[in-house]
Order: C-alpha cells, then sequence, then structure tokens
C-alpha cells in the first residue's frame, strides 16, 4: 500500500468558525465543515440544508437558449422530424432519455441515436448525420458533446439539418456554427453556474420549454403571482421532478461538483429515486442487492412498526448511483450498445426493464473481465519493462485492449502509481484511441492542448480526456508528454495526498453530530464526504482479514473515554499483524453500515499510520 500523506484543513478564518458555530448552535467542527464549503452565514446555511428549487437558475440565462427553443418549436409547429443526440457514457445516454422522453409527449415525429464506440467513437459523427438525413431529420439536439464539432455541423448544413449544441465540455477557440450552443464554459455565456452535467444542460433545455409552455417560471416569486400562476409553478415542479433522477444518476457518475446547482439537482434526484424510482433503474437497482421494501406485508405482532419513509430497504446515495447504476449503464455502451441503456431509462413496462437490466448487468460482468485482463497485463509492463523506469507519466498501448474499458484501466494504473497515465489501444480509420487520467497536481487536458499538433482529436477536462492520434505521432508524443510532466510536477517520486477535514476524538461523536453530518449529503467534489483523524487509537482485540484482502477491526481511544467503533480498511489485509500488535492513528470517514436490517456506525479508513 502506497503511503500517504495527510494534509488536515486550515483553509478558514477561525472567527467565522466561531460565529457561525454561535448562530446555529451546533459544534464547532460542523461549523467548521461548513466554511470549509462556502457556507460562512445562517441564511447560507439554511439554504445549504434545505434545498428548494427555486434556487436552480433562469435557464435564459445561457447563451443561446432563446435561440434553442425558438428553433425547436419551430420544428415541431412545422412536423419536422427532430432527433436527440448523445454520448453514449452515462451522462450523455440519460440526456438523451431525459430530453427524448419530455418531447416525445408533444411530438411523436422524434427519433434519438447514440453513436458505437467501436465504429464512430467519441461525439458527433458523419455516421450519424448520414442516419438523420436518410430518416429525414431536420434538426439535432446534440447532448454531452458536440462543442468542438465544426466540420459535422457544416457536413449537416449541406443537408439541410440544424443543430443544436448541449455540452457542458471546454469549448475550444471556436465554437460549431450551430442554431445555438448551449455551454456555460463559454467565456461570454452569462448563465452563473458552470459546473453542469450533460444530462444537466438537457434538463435546462426543458426547463425552459416547459416554463415557456406554462407561461411561469421557477425563480418567479410566489408572492408576485396570482392564484393561477402559483398553481402554475407548482404543477411546473412536479413535472420537472420526474426527470430529476437521470439527472441525479449523471452527477454522480460524471463526478461533476456537488455544490451549487449541482447539488439542488441532485437533492431532489435522489428523493425521486427513493421514493418513485423508474422502472429501468429499479430493476438494474436488484443486481446491486438493493431491492424494493415490502411495504405490503404486515407487521410483526408485539414488535415495533418497520419504518416506511422510503422506496428501498436502505436510502439510495450517490455512492450508490457511482458504484451500482453508473457502471451498469456504461457498460452497455462499452461492450455492446448504449441504446440498451437508453432504452432502459426509457422504459415503463417493467418486464422490459427486468430483461434489459439482465443484458446490461451482463455487459458489466463482461467488461469486469476486460477491465481485470487488460489492467493486469498493463501493470506486469510498467513492473517488467525498463522503458518505464524512472518515467514520470506512464503512456501504454496494446492494440488487443478493448476500447471501452481502457478509461477504467487508466484509473487503476493513476490508483497504483500516482502518475499521469494514458492507455491507448485501435482505433478507427488508422488511429490509435486512449483515455487519460491525472493525479490531483497536474492538468491533463492542458497537457494535450500543447500537443494539439500531433493529435487528431481530444477533449475532456483537468483530470480526465479522451485522445486520438496516428500511429506514427505515437514516439513523439509520448515524449512530449513526459517532458510536459516533468516540467510541471517534478521528476521526484510524488505520494497521494488525503484532505482532512478536521481532527475529531471518538467521544465527539454524538447522536446530534452524526444527524447534523448527515444532512451534508449528497456529497461529491467540492463537497466531498467530511474525512476525519483520530490519534492514538488501538484494536479491541477481534481484527480480521474480509473477503482476502480487506482489514476489519474495532478501533478505540488509548487515553479517551469512549465506545469503539467498527471499521472497514479496504486493500489493508496485509496490516492485521500490525494491527493486532500497534497503535495507530486513523484517517477516515464516518457511515452507516446497512447489513441484513440493521444499521451501525461504521469508520470508512482512509488510511493508517502505525506507531512504533
Amino acid at each position: 500500500m502506497k503511503e500517504k500523506h495527510w494534509i488536515i484543513r486550515k483553509d478558514y478564518d477561525l472567527e467565522t468558525v466561531e460565529k457561525l458555530a454561535a448562530s446555529l448552535g451546533v459544534d464547532k467542527i460542523i461549523a467548521t465543515l461548513l466554511v470549509e464549503r462556502g457556507v460562512t452565514t445562517f441564511e447560507e446555511a439554511r439554504r445549504f440544508f434545505r434545498p428548494t428549487l427555486d434556487q436552480i437558475h433562469d435557464p435564459f440565462l445561457m447563451k443561446g437558449m432563446r435561440e434553442a427553443i425558438q428553433r425547436i418549436n419551430r420544428a415541431i409547429e412545422q412536423q419536422e422530424r427532430i432527433m436527440v443526440y448523445g454520448d453514449y457514457d452515462v451522462d450523455g445516454t440519460s440526456a438523451v432519455a431525459l430530453v427524448f422522453s419530455y418531447f416525445r409527449e408533444l411530438d411523436r415525429n422524434i427519433d434519438f441515436y447514440v453513436p458505437d464506440r467501436e465504429r464512430e467513437g467519441y461525439g458527433i459523427s458523419q455516421q450519424g448525420i448520414d442516419y438523420a438525413r436518410e430518416t429525414g431529420v431536420k434538426l439535432i439536439i446534440a447532448l454531452d458533446c458536440g462543442i468542438k464539432a465544426m466540420e459535422q455541423v457544416d457536413y449537416a448544413r449541406r443537408w439541410g439539418i440544424d443543430f443544436i449544441i448541449g455540452d457542458h465540455h471546454l469549448p475550444g477557440d471556436e465554437v460549431p456554427d450551430a442554431v445555438a450552443v448551449l455551454d456555460p464554459k463559454q467565456q461570454d455565456c452569462p448563465y452563473p453556474y458552470k459546473e453542469l452535467s450533460g444530462c444537466g444542460i438537457g434538463f435546462k433545455i426543458v426547463e425552459a420549454h416547459l416554463e415557456q409552455r406554462l407561461g411561469v417560471r421557477l425563480c418567479d416569486l410566489p408572492e408576485q403571482l396570482d392564484e393561477v400562476r402559483r398553481q402554475r409553478q407548482e404543477d411546473l415542479k412536479l413535472r420537472l421532478l420526474k426527470y430529476l433522477d437521470l439527472v441525479a444518476v449523471s452527477i454522480a457518475s460524471d463526478i461533476v461538483p456537488i455544490m451549487g446547482e449541482n447539488r439542488v439537482l441532485a437533492y431532489f434526484g435522489l428523493r425521486v429515486l427513493n421514493t418513485k424510482p423508474r422502472a429501468g433503474i429499479e430493476a438494474i437497482l436488484k443486481y446491486g442487492h438493493v431491492d424494493r421494501r415490502k411495504a405490503d406485508q404486515p407487521d410483526t405482532p408485539g414488535q415495533p412498526e418497520k419504518p416506511r419513509s422510503g422506496y428501498f430497504e436502505k436510502e439510495l446515495t450517490i455512492t450508490d448511483l457511482v458504484f451500482l447504476v453508473g457502471p451498469r449503464i456504461n457498460a452497455a455502451g462499452r461492450i455492446r450498445s448504449a441504446f440498451d441503456s437508453v432504452r432502459l431509462m426509457l422504459t415503463e413496462d417493467a418486464g422490459i426493464a427486468r430483461r434489459l437490466a439482465e443484458d446490461i448487468n451482463n455487459y458489466n460482468l463482461e467488461r469486469k473481465e476486460l477491465d481485470s485482463s487488460a489492467t493486469e497485463e498493463a501493470r506486469r509492463r510498467i513492473e517488467h519493462d525498463p522503458f518505464y523506469v524512472g518515467r514520470q507519466s506512464l503512456v501504454l498501448y496494446d492494440p488487443k485492449w478493448h476500447r471501452g474499458v481502457v478509461g477504467i484501466v487508466a484509473s487503476r494504473i493513476v490508483e497504483a502509481y500516482y502518475k499521469p497515465t494514458i492507455v491507448f489501444t485501435e482505433g478507427s480509420d488508422g488511429l490509435v484511441t486512449g483515455s487519460a487520467r491525472s493525479t490531483n497536481e497536474f492538468d491533463v487536458h492542458l497537457a494535450l492542448e500543447q500537443c494539439a499538433d500531433l493529435l487528431e482529436h481530444f477533449g475532456g477536462h483537468k483530470c480526465a480526456a479522451g485522445v486520438s492520434l496516428r500511429k506514427e505521432n505515437m514516439r513523439a508524443f509520448l515524449e512530449r508528454f513526459e517532458q510536459l510532466v516533468r516540467q510541471d510536477v517534478g521528476e521526484q517520486e510524488r505520494t497521494p495526498e488525503i484532505v482532512v477535514d478536521a481532527e475529531l476524538g471518538f467521544s465527539q461523536i454524538t447522536p446530534k453530530f452524526l444527524r447534523i453530518l448527515k444532512q451534508f449529503a449528497p456529497f461529491g467534489p467540492e463537497n466531498n464526504v467530511p474525512v476525519f483523524v483520530s490519534r492514538e487509537l488501538v484494536d479491541t482485540g477481534n481484527a480480521r482479514v474480509v473477503g482476502l484482502k480487506h482489514l476489519k477491526f474495532n478501533a478505540i481511544p488509548i487515553a479517551e473515554r469512549s465506545q469503539p467503533y467498527p471499521a472497514i480498511a479496504f486493500q489493508y489485509g496485509d496490516c492485521i499483524t500490525r494491527m493486532r500488535r500497534d497503535h495507530f492513528d486513523l484517517c477516515y470517514s464516518l457511515e452507516e453500515n446497512y447489513w441484513r436490517g440493521k444499521t451501525e456506525i461504521q469508520l470508512n479508513v482512509k488510511d493508517i499510520k502505525f506507531i512504533e
């Protein structure tokens, strides 16, 4: 296990923390967590802990939105055929399902399209445009892709096909000459929130169209509306809510920040998922061993009534979406066809949902096998090929690796070696195509921009990107990329860092503390699960290895009067001897562990430092 460096956060003003703790009547650690997240006043805390839909921004603030809605309305009025086009990952397919399902209620002359990862690659393809032309499409709404598709948009126009681009990736110096380009990351876009997912952009299109239809906006103050318009606003909220489960799945899977508008959307999306999930999501969750509550079964006589606040046995979280839903939906596009993912999210038939979910789960099992074998081979090369000795970047290529798993393999290599990594395989049209993943310190997208003359295509963000190039440019690219990494982060071996929110004594873990901590959810980037450090602990004597390589134990402070807490340390099984022998400091997050109908507080261990 690679040694990790713990960084205790100090980037907050102590006076602000103390004032906030007093105004809220909470522990200073709770106030510290809020201030670290930019919440510094009572009112900001109220909005943070009690999100409302009217906190999201006016969709018409987004550059191009009025033009987009006008063009969609014209297509509907003139009975032009519309096609919703999206990327093949979770974000793209959920965006397609959301926008297609909304407009299908208004106009049956609509289709959807998702490119084939193997034959067409990422983004808007000529094959997709040709399909649109052959089926009489006059307007394409592209989601989660297209911000750099200048040639494709021009090609479509030659056939009389208009484009609306709805993307959230970084634009280049130019954007496509489309009817409308919706991307908050455009420098001249006044939309206040820049971190929406691709599905989030799709949701804003639907929100804008529905607001125009109902003649009322979410941001209108209820006290300024007459009774009729207040009722319309409530209707607007109810109609929009049913799409937020898809937005929550995209937010979780695309790893966008969960603060600001995204946090509101995720909060209500999780509420929908926990009370009235769509058939496809419910079906796929069963393969993650998450099942419906047996609410129709009577309670056992003489026993307390069972809680029935949710639809599932345990309340679904962002983590469940990341690990149980996202990978399975992604697997369809990686292994077979992402059309199955869209169909799963669209169907209202439980039987069809079960069949699609079974197929998709089988794709995911196949994906795991491909991912495991490719990762094993990649690590073998790194460990035994002299070429990689002393390199600060890791670039690997194998034409046999499946295109659908190279991103996963790159992520696993970064986890193991903590170096910027690109994993390539055989692409189409004589190109090699790959996925890049990076460490916290290195901006991989910026590095690819500095290699643009050697590349055919690239796109993404600071920590992850896709890239393709010609084989003859591979050697030159490999050396320039290595040089850029060395210039940026140096030549010393880097140590993974864990950012710790606060030091915590076990006696501070009170019911009130835990109750408030739960209200920080939904968790994700910029609102990560709080990480704590506790010092001078010892195992109570029952440490054991579970699942061959994970460490399960009970921790208790040596000097502090406190109850012990169960802990799980994944991948730390080889530390069993020291756990039984030595004192230790623990870096962890607090979580509820649900097992066989019981819930207990558990420490999810991030790292252990043993004390000799």
